[in-house]
Formats: C-alpha cells, sequence, structure tokens
C-alpha cells in the first residue's frame, strides 16, 4: 500500500465544481469567530459537495489571507453567501423547504445516530459560535437539534470538526 499522489487523485477543478451536482444541504454558520474554522468549513463543505455556506452576523467571508490559509482554496469552489443573522437565515431556508437542524446540545435535541433525515429534502444544519453555540433565536426558528454523543470529560468538539462529523454522516445516509 502506498498514499496517492495529487495527480492520482483525479480531482476536479473549480469550474468542474461549481458545475457538479451537490448534495442536498447548506451550512450556516451562527458568529463563527476563529478565521481558521471558517476556513475548514469551506474546506469541509468542498470535500461534500454541499450546496454553499451561509455566513452570518459577524462570520467573517472571503476573501481573506486567514480563510484561506485553512480552506486552502476551498473558498473559491464553494458558493457562499452573507445573512445579517442566523435565524434570518432559516427563516429564509425554511421558506425554501428546507429542513434545519442545529448542531447544539439542547433540551430535546436528537442524538446523531437516532437521526433519520428525509430523503429528497433539501436539509440546513446550523452550527454555532465556539463559546455562545447557536444562538437562541435560530434554535426557535429550526426544526429542532443535532447532538453528537461524546464519552470523556469535556462537552463540546471544536465547531469544525463537529461539522465533519454531522455532514459527513448526512452524506452518508444520502449515497447509501
Amino acid at each position: 500500500m502506498r498514499k496517492l499522489s495529487v495527480d492520482e487523485m483525479d480531482r476536479m477543478s473549480v469550474e468542474e465544481f461549481r458545475e457538479s451536482e451537490k448534495f442536498p444541504f447548506v451550512i450556516v454558520l451562527d458568529n463563527i469567530r476563529s478565521l481558521n474554522n471558517i476556513g475548514s468549513f469551506f474546506r469541509t463543505a468542498d470535500a461534500l459537495r454541499a450546496e454553499k455556506i451561509v455566513l452570518c452576523g459577524y462570520t467573517q467571508a472571503p476573501p481573506h489571507r486567514e480563510i484561506t490559509r485553512s480552506a486552502l482554496g476551498a473558498e473559491m469552489s464553494v458558493a457562499w453567501e452573507k445573512c445579517p443573522s442566523a435565524a434570518e437565515a432559516v427563516k429564509i431556508l425554511k421558506s425554501e423547504g428546507y429542513k434545519v437542524w442545529c448542531v447544539e446540545q439542547a433540551e430535546g435535541s436528537v442524538l446523531l445516530q437516532n437521526f433519520g433525515p428525509e430523503r429528497g429534502v433539501p436539509h440546513a444544519f446550523v452550527f454555532g459560535n465556539e463559546v455562545e453555540g447557536v444562538s437562541e433565536a435560530a434554535i426557535a426558528e429550526s426544526d429542532g437539534c443535532l447532538e453528537i454523543p461524546q464519552f470523556g470529560t469535556k462537552h463540546s468538539f471544536n465547531v469544525s470538526v463537529s461539522a465533519g462529523i454531522v455532514l459527513w454522516d448526512f452524506v452518508r445516509r444520502n449515497i447509501t
């Protein structure tokens, strides 16, 4: 066994990515403060072919050197837009037919392993601030909260790690 070279991976170009069919999900970022986390979201969105990222509140938008440092150019391939607040983004996405789930530890949350996304229905996933989490206003507008089970002494993952876990699970359920 050996590692593949970049040429052997046969990756699509930015233009091919933009034209490709996407998995039916949108990422909503609710006041993410770390530019490295924002860049990581762009990489994850590219790797899992998200429809777009909605940058809400004070979440910074590209171009920015620190975003590019962790996005490695994914900010050029993934569609994105700004919205004043995550609550407003949730309202808009719901009006467009999306099921919207906040990734948050909340009363009545659904554990990720028990989450059964509706096939054929587009979904949006809201990820919150590194300290405060998803805003109460966004939670109030959403269809529910998803929680990732944790078994150690800490009660949270880094927000971009949470995205990788939740979004891979959603995509996995859509390709099997």
